[in-house]
């Protein structure tokens, strides 16, 4: 069995607690002692076990040799003494002998002792199922997250601002897609239409792709354009670049990175079916199934289907999405493992485009935007099919094997037209294309993590091999042009025959490496230094017919270093630095000179910080400090580098249950993001595009005391004023987004049913939601997603 807790599939069965308590009192010397409260944060096992002991007043010796590479989830909620230390050390083959009246001493298990007293059977939950134990106060966010090939950890002993979004909130928010979650984090903001072709987003001021959003560690497995939310049990977002972590991202983002974890079958057998609506139309259901099977429950079985469609928001607008994920899990007593398959389909017509402007237009005032401006017979056709492999197994108490596998095939067809605005009046030219893509990805890790020590020094050493393999064609034609306004756009009949065909591309992309780290643990686990580096290539080959082949084959070694000093219970101190190489930019299908892949480039990352734990409420301070250099979209419109982007600041995040029935999420980013090292010094010490200067949230959730049932909750956005070209010469203002929601528990014979109410933008507020991308690769404006209601019933069977 293994004897990392954290790394355990969810929901496991405690067969026998096998904590043998020779204390010499009668059988219910403990037992008969009242239950109560404890909050003990995960961690390693040997700092939970004292920390747990501290608070039931209990003294305990322990040998630091037996508990070392051991880990614990912790404990959250109610429990009698016998009861939390056999949750702690289920599996272990640790026992408890009395040292004297209320003081113990940890052993190994032996031949059962004379007049010992077995506990009874415990339903201990670990990884996957989302177990109450996991989720900090309030329910809304985890306590542990995806460190990649560190594994999990507690956000306290992270040497990273990390936030782990829970499957509660992303029910009770009713997030269709990963744009509705990352809307709770200030350091994260969407950069293309919410009624899109595609989803796109920005951490601490840089671009983060769908692409590099990771599924259970892969990158590159999860649908390309957009992620039903449907089938997640949780999503990590760790700021700052995470090469050593997961090894590079396929498209280079590094301000920050995503891993969304799958749903896994749970103790209890579940059946829900949700009916969801959205505002103008939007109807369809969610089903939700997860059983588990065989001895001691050792098989599980997650289903998760969803289909919504009808007419959006937008004019013209129609909406198709549908997803089926199927998760097998199957744990052992030394190996563990699971199956993700999942197909997901989105057809949208009529997406909504990004606002160009021409060089030295004033920006547009955004409630003069009444229509959507894309064209009725403009459409988005995405398929993606995917699917990942995992396993663990147990070489010995103090080894793991881990490995995983995943792959994802995807067939998109898109026909749109950009809009550039050539004059204050509005006018743009309506330029017809048709473009379609092929993707197929394999990519796949390996790795060994070992636990052991050196003199008082413990260490968790990690290895891992990590290889992605990208392959993707893109075709296309042209049509004859027409002519339409930004304000008073003009219906043009569809595209008749092309006038030209694009250039095929193909192109094949492998990044591989090697990563060693080592973890090391001082003064009873307070201190926990991570020590690493990453070597890595980039290998990439494109051709296009008439043209020159590209192809780029870089190496590089990236070291990084992570610090966390646990100077309390309730405070930890962390630092970081970070280096990366990544691949280089592809230049967008609007760029005259799209397709260009440009070489790699390095990116550093320096940030230290403070966690705060007061118990039921939780905040994290960091300053940070990213560089990498920068690209922008020239007078030609062909993207070309030029020079460096710098970008520092503060982050403030907080979550929790300070009150009873009181629950916060929020916090805030201030940016400093500045152009250096441009060409001739032309734009330097300008803010970089789409990086505003302050971004805030707060959401608030209250249960009703007098309703049983009842939770309303409100939410804030603010997102400060940005420029949208690299001269600062065209300014986006700044902008609010109210929220509002209300959902109500009950029972209905047997049945446990919830409905949710929410509506999102409440003032029904024009404004432009974004200023671009900030890597430069697409010049654009992102208009604001009008007032949208969200109405869903949840009942279980």
């Amino acid at each position: 069995m293994s004897r990392t807790p954290l790394l355990r599939p969810l929901s496991l069965h405690l067969m026998r607690a096998g904590l043998l308590l020779a204390l010499g009192l009668p059988a219910s010397g403990w037992a008969d002692e009242a239950r109560r409260s404890y909050q003990v944060p995960g961690g390693s096992l040997g700092a939970v076990l004292t920390r747990f002991a501290g608070q039931a007043g209990v003294s305990l010796s322990v040998d630091p040799a037996l508990v070392a590479g051991r880990s614990s989830l912790g404990l959250a909620g109610e429990y009698g003494v016998e009861e939390g230390f056999a949750a702690l050390l289920q599996g272990s083959g640790l026992i408890l002998v009395s040292a004297g009246p209320g003081s113990f001493t940890l052993v190994r298990q032996a031949a059962p002792v004379e007049g010992a007293h077995v506990l009874p059977d415990i339903n201990v939950h670990g990884q996957g199922a989302a177990p109450a134990a996991d989720a900090y106060a309030g329910g809304q966010v985890s306590r542990r997250g995806s460190l990649g090939m560190l594994g999990e950890r507690d956000y306290m002993e992270t040497p990273l601002s990390m936030t782990s979004y829970t499957r509660e909130i992303l029910q009770n928010q009713q997030a269709r897609t990963l744009a509705d979650v990352v809307a709770n984090d200030p350091s994260v903001r969407s950069t293309n239409p919410a009624g899109g072709r595609f989803e796109q987003f920005s951490v601490r001021g840089f671009s983060l792709y769908n692409s590099d959003v990771a599924y259970g560690g892969l990158y590159g497995v999860l649908p390309t354009y957009s992620i039903d939310m449907e089938m997640v049990e949780r999503v990590d977002i760790l700021k700052g670049p995470g090469a050593l972590l997961g090894g590079l991202a396929p498209n280079g983002s590094i301000g920050g990175g995503v891993n969304i974890e799958p749903k896994r079958a749970g103790e209890t057998p579940l059946t829900e079916f949700t009916a969801l609506y959205a505002s103008a139309g939007q109807g369809g259901g969610h089903l939700d199934i997860g059983r588990r099977f065989g001895d001691d429950q050792r098989f599980g079985v997650r289903l998760n289907a969803v289909r919504q469609a009808g007419d959006t928001e937008w004019d013209h607008q129609h909406m198709d999405r549908e997803a089926t994920v199927l998760g097998l899990d199957m744990k052992g007593e030394r190996t563990r493992l699971s199956l993700d398959i999942g197909h997901q389909a989105r057809d949208v017509d009529a997406p909504m485009e990004r606002v160009g402007l021409a060089a030295g237009l004033k920006v547009p005032d955004a409630k003069d935007v009444h229509h959507n401006f894309a064209q009725p017979w403009s459409y988005s056709r995405a398929k993606d099919t995917f699917g990942a492999v995992r396993g663990e197994y147990d070489l010995s108490d103090n080894w793991m094997l881990l490995g995983a596998l995943g792959a994802r095939k995807g067939d998109y067809d898109f026909m749109r037209h950009a809009v550039q605005v050539v004059n204050e009046a509005g006018r743009f030219t309506v330029s017809p294309r048709a473009f379609q893509r092929e993707e197929d990805v394999v990519t796949g890790t390996v790795g060994v993590r070992g636990w052991f020590n050196t003199g008082a020094v413990g260490h968790t050493l990690n290895i891992s091999l990590n290889r992605f393999d990208l392959t993707f064609d893109n075709s296309g034609a042209r049509y004859a042009n027409g002519v339409s306004n930004l304000f008073d756009p003009v219906t043009l009949p569809a595209p008749g025959a092309p006038l030209a065909d694009d250039n095929p591309t193909h192109t094949n992309t492998v990044l591989s490496s090697l990563a060693l780290a080592d973890t090391l643990s001082f003064a009873d686990d307070t201190v926990l230094l991570t020590l690493g580096a990453r070597l890595q290539r980039v290998e990439v080959d494109s051709s296009e017919p008439g043209e020159p082949d590209q192809r780029y084959d870089e190496r590089a070694t990236s070291p990084a270093m992570g610090l966390v000093w646990r100077t309390t219970e309730q405070l930890s101190l962390y630092f970081n630095y970070m280096e990366g190489l990544t691949q280089g930019q592809v230049a967008p299908e609007t760029a005259n000179n799209a397709g260009k892949v440009f070489a790699p480039y390095r990116s550093k990352q320096l940030e230290v910080g403070a966690k705060y734990d007061m118990g039921r409420f939780s905040t994290t301070v960091s300053l940070f400090r990213i560089e990498k250099p920068s690209y922008f979209t020239d007078a030609q419109n062909n993207l070309s580098a030029d020079g460096e982007q710098r970008n520092q600041g503060l982050e403030i995040s907080l979550f929790g249950e300070p009150l009873d029935g009181v629950r916060v999420l929020g916090g805030a980013m201030f940016l400093d993001a500045e152009q250096t090292r441009t060409a001739n010094g032309r734009n330097d010490g300008n803010r970089a595009i789409g990086a505003p200067v302050v971004n805030a949230n707060l959401g608030v959730e209250w249960d009703l005391p007098a309703i049983d049932g009842l939770t309303l909750s409100a939410r804030v956005i603010h997102t400060g004023n940005q420029y949208l070209d690299a001269a600062n010469r065209q300014k986006v203002d700044a902008w609010q987004r109210y929220d509002l929601g209300a959902r109500y528990a009950l029972k209905l014979g047997d049945k446990d049913v919830t409905l949710r109410a929410s509506v999102e933008n409440v003032l029904d507020k024009t404004y432009w939601a974004s200023a671009n991308v900030p890597d430069g690769t697409a010049t654009g404006l992102t208009l604001s997603t009008p007032r949208t209601w969200l109405l869903s019933a949840t009942v279980g069977f």
